[in-house]
């Protein structure tokens, strides 16, 4: 009786030993964490672009849009230039509203569900004179 009370408690702890270690891997692994980037409206030195003006993201990772020279700037996605399954994401990602003070920032987190692909977008006051740009997300 004895003996098999012992090897019930080996084999309890043994069990709640491996539990235990693999719990610590569920624990102590690394999570694909979103990551956040910075698009200045205006560049450092005044030019009417954005800064940078390619930027390849993923589905989660969010966009900071600032207001950095030669405002007032917007940031609108083209829904007419981005493939037809973008076209409404594109109008969800856009911030019309004029950015009036240096400094003023926005942001634009890409929904998990983004289709991969290019994303276009623009400042209003500014595309004539080519204030444009452009968002790969990556599948």
């Amino acid at each position: 009786m004895k003996s098999i009370a012992a090897t019930l408690r080996r084999l309890s702890l043994a069990l709640l030993t491996v539990i235990v270690i693999f719990g610590s891997f569920a624990v102590f692994t690394p999570t694909a964490s979103a990551e956040t980037y910075t698009i200045k409206l205006g560049t450092d030195r005044g030019l009417l672009q954005f800064e940078p003006k390619k930027l390849t993201v993923k589905a989660g990772d969010t966009i900071e849009w600032k207001n950095n020279k030669v405002p007032p700037h917007n940031v609108v996605f083209d829904a007419k230039k981005n493939p037809t399954k973008n076209a409404a994401l594109a109008k969800s990602l856009s911030h019309k509203k004029l950015l009036m003070s240096p400094g003023q920032k926005v942001t634009t987190v890409i929904p998990a569900d983004a289709a991969p692909g290019s994303y276009t977008f623009y400042c209003e006051p500014h595309r004539g004179a080519g204030m444009v740009g452009k968002i790969i997300v990556e599948g």
